[in-house]
């Protein structure tokens, strides 16, 4: 049976060499750059004719816009539009490698937590840049919670404090665990299927089904990594 974590492995493409610094092309990188690419090719395709009636393409390009549109309106508010490409990108982004990672033979970029981790990160510098920006010094008064006795202080502080910090952490921690845990599972069970013979058929109906709701966790890992950028950008512009 083949390793089931074999299909995480970073291998080397192209080598390259750059003054001493290692910028070869791995399966990784190839990866990230396909997904940009099918993203890119969805929205100019999607809205190259911009007909009053849209077709296939162009409805779920708009509808993609619309989605995040309204997600930001719904989390932010009306001072949200401004960061829209952004989170739009993010969102794309997460959406588009998640679902690449499932064709036969492909690499899951979202599965290796070092992504998932600067993806994470500049969520966390960028939402905090934005409240500093806004409030300067009185961004600091976000780790000060509001109607807490003094004496509770030393202690709620921390606390604040730590919990802010582990934002990163915890969004790169859900997506790299979802992605990971679903592949391995569907390797698992692929795995059983032609050793077992004509019994092979019950491996292979749950692999089907495993393919099916990893479509759906493919989805929904995005869609929670963009809401919850969407709650902290709406901290660092209101506060409290």
């Amino acid at each position: 049976m083949a390793n089931p974590i074999a299909q995480f492995e970073v291998k080397t493409l192209i080598p390259l060499n750059l003054g001493g610094v290692d910028a070869s092309l791995t399966n990784s990188g190839a990866f990230m750059v396909l997904t940009v690419v099918a993203i890119t090719a969805f929205l100019v395709l999607g809205m190259r004719k911009r007909d009053l009636i849209p077709g296939r393409w162009q409805s779920m390009a708009e509808l993609s816009y619309e989605f995040i549109a309204g997600l930001l309106r719904d989390n932010v508010g009306s001072e949200g539009r401004r960061y829209f490409p952004f989170i739009f990108s993010l969102f794309m982004f997460i959406l588009f490698a998640n679902l690449l990672g499932l064709l036969p033979y492909a690499f899951t970029t979202t599965s290796h937590i070092i992504v998932t981790f600067v993806l994470a990160m500049v969520v966390f510098i960028g939402v905090t840049i934005v409240g500093l920006v806004r409030h300067g010094g009185h961004f600091f008064s976000y780790f000060v919670p509001s109607g807490v006795p003094m004496a509770v202080m030393p202690l709620m502080i921390p606390i604040e404090i730590i919990s802010y910090l582990s934002r990163p952490v915890s969004l790169a921690v859900r997506l790299f665990a979802n992605m990971t845990a679903g592949h391995t599972m569907m390797k698992v069970f692929a795995g059983f299927i032609i050793p077992l013979g004509v019994f092979g058929i019950a491996p292979f109906v749950v692999d089907v089904a495993l393919v099916g709701f990893e479509l759906l966790v493919a989805f929904l890992q995005a869609y929670v990594f963009t809401v919850l950028t969407c709650l902290y950008l709406h901290d660092a512009i209101h506060l409290h």
